[in-house]
C-alpha cells in the first residue's frame, strides 16, 4: 500500500496557485483512478483506491502547505506504511523550469519549508518524491507573492500538461517503481 501526499493550501484563494501542484496532481489522480474520498482525518482529505493492482491512500493535507509533516506522519503511522517505501510526496519546485518533472528517491527539502516539516516530523528524508516546476522568482518579488500566484496563460498550458504527467508518473513509480519513473520523466521535455 501507498500513501501519495500532494502538497498545497487549502481553500478556494489557492486553488490553481504554484504552490498547489501537489493538490492538482491528487486531483488529477482521483479523477484518472475514480478513488472515492474517504472524509478527512488527521487534518487531511484522503481517499482510498487502487492504482493497477496497488492499494493507494491519496492524501491533501489541510494544515496549510508549512504544516504539512504532521497530517502526513498521522496517515503513515495509523496505516501502518513505511515511509522509506511507501510514501510518494508531490510538490513544487521553483529550481525547475514550469511544467519540468523531477523524481528522486531522497533527499533534502531543497528550501521548501513543507518538505522540511514533513522530513523533521518523520525523522528521514528518505522517501520519494515528485517535483514539478513552476519556475524561478523573477527578480525582486517576495518568494511568498510569487509562489501563492497563479500562472500566466502561457504558462498554464505547460502547467496542466505537466499535471496530467506528474499523475502518470507517480502510477508508475506504484506499479513500476521509482528507478523506472526516473528514467521516464527526468528528463527536460
Amino acid at each position: 500500500m501507498y500513501i501519495i501526499a500532494g502538497l498545497g493550501n487549502p481553500g478556494s484563494k489557492y486553488e490553481k496557485t504554484r504552490h498547489n501542484m501537489g493538490f492538482d496532481v491528487i486531483d488529477e489522480l482521483v479523477e484518472e483512478y475514480n478513488v472515492p474520498g474517504s472524509g478527512v482525518k488527521f487534518d487531511a482529505m484522503y481517499g482510498k483506491g487502487r492504482i493497477g493492482s496497488e492499494k493507494v491512500i491519496l492524501v491533501k493535507p489541510l494544515s496549510f502547505m508549512n504544516l504539512s509533516g504532521g497530517p502526513i506522519r498521522a496517515m503513515v503511522d495509523y496505516f501502518k506504511i513505511d515511509p522509506e517505501s511507501e510514501l510518494i510526496v508531490v510538490y513544487d519546485d521553483i529550481d525547475l523550469e514550469p511544467g519540468q518533472l523531477r523524481i528522486r528517491k531522497k533527499g533534502s527539502a531543497g528550501g521548501h519549508n513543507g518538505m522540511k516539516d514533513i522530513i523533521q516530523k518523520l525523522g528521514t528524508q528518505n522517501f520519494t518524491r515528485v517535483k514539478v516546476g513552476v519556475g524561478a522568482k523573477p527578480k525582486g518579488w517576495d518568494l511568498a507573492d510569487y509562489v501563492l500566484g497563479r500562472f500566466s496563460g502561457e504558462e498554464r498550458k505547460h502547467i496542466d500538461e505537466a499535471i496530467v504527467r506528474a499523475s502518470k508518473a507517480v502510477a508508475m513509480i506504484v506499479e513500476e517503481g521509482p528507478d523506472a519513473a526516473m528514467n521516464e520523466y527526468n528528463r527536460k521535455e
